[in-house]
């Protein structure tokens, strides 16, 4: 019966666009955040953590991304090359020649192009979950990404979280993310179509129905349970488990965690 479930589960998701490497043996998918397994030894979006989401059994990465001075696309979350790499300049200020120099200070790690991420991704048979950083509406460059995506074969099940302001850019050639009101405003506008969306929240703001309503309306849901929605918890691993607890329950099926959250997902 568990294995019919699982098939069923899994046709559902490839129905909705998002591939079927996306499911694992509990019918989950799980998305590394930040672009893998990231601690205090692993550098965000760093090679050494896509290595090790792959190890660990992820079905897709998140990743960050933004761009350089010259237009290089270069997965990166924060603004800047402070935190893992000592340097007080932002990625819009800096050229690829100058970035491909830099060492991060806990392994190594040296920045990556996005197209080295997504063939990374091809390769291993991994989804991407792109966080659009990049301010503004350039449809050359986001042209670009399209072309990436499309070139390594990852558009179909790929997902983004955007910028209001590339929303109508992006709006049919890639999943964007969407809160249920947002979805519901879409749905009353010319050419909506479900594939378009995914609805995108923390466990604070989504319920059973919420669940329920996007299931009936073919519209993937994704849960994003995250360390910053937990910054004034007094017991961060304890709150967290009991959101992923909750989620399970109501019949999320897709979770995107940082990876001191996984273990509230394998079975031990």
């Amino acid at each position: 019966m568990r294995s019919i479930r699982f098939n069923w589960i899994a046709v559902f998701l490839i129905h909705l666009g998002f591939g079927s490497y996306l499911v694992n043996a509990q019918g989950q998918s799980l998305i590394a955040h930040r672009g893998g397994v990231v601690d205090s030894s692993y550098t965000e979006n760093g090679l050494a953590a896509l290595k090790l989401a792959v190890r660990d059994g992820y079905q897709m990465v998140e990743t960050d991304l933004r761009v350089t001075r010259d237009g290089v696309l270069i997965a990166n979350h924060d603004h800047d090359f402070q935190r893992y790499y000592g340097i007080n300049k932002r990625v819009s200020d800096m050229d690829w020649a100058e970035i491909r120099k830099l060492k991060s200070t806990l392994d190594g790690s040296t920045p990556l192009q996005l197209e080295e991420v997504l063939r990374f991704c091809q390769a291993n048979k991994l989804g991407v979950m792109l966080d659009n950083k990049i301010a503004g509406m350039d449809s050359v460059l986001f042209g670009r990404l399209i072309g990436l995506l499309d070139k390594y074969d990852l558009r179909s099940g790929a997902l983004m979280i955007g910028t209001d302001e590339s929303t109508d850019y992006f709006t049919g050639k890639i999943k964007l993310s969407c809160s249920r009101k947002q979805l519901e405003e879409n749905m009353k506008k010319p050419g909506y179509h479900a594939s378009h969306y995914f609805l995108f929240e923390r466990p604070a703001a989504l319920t059973g129905e919420d669940v329920k309503w996007a299931t009936v309306h073919n519209i993937l849901t994704v849960a994003a349970i995250n360390k910053f929605h937990y910054r004034k918890s007094q017991n961060m691993m304890a709150d967290a488990g009991n959101d992923c607890k909750r989620m399970q329950e109501i019949g999320v099926k897709n979770f995107q965690i940082d990876s001191e959250f996984r273990k509230f997902f394998v079975q031990q």
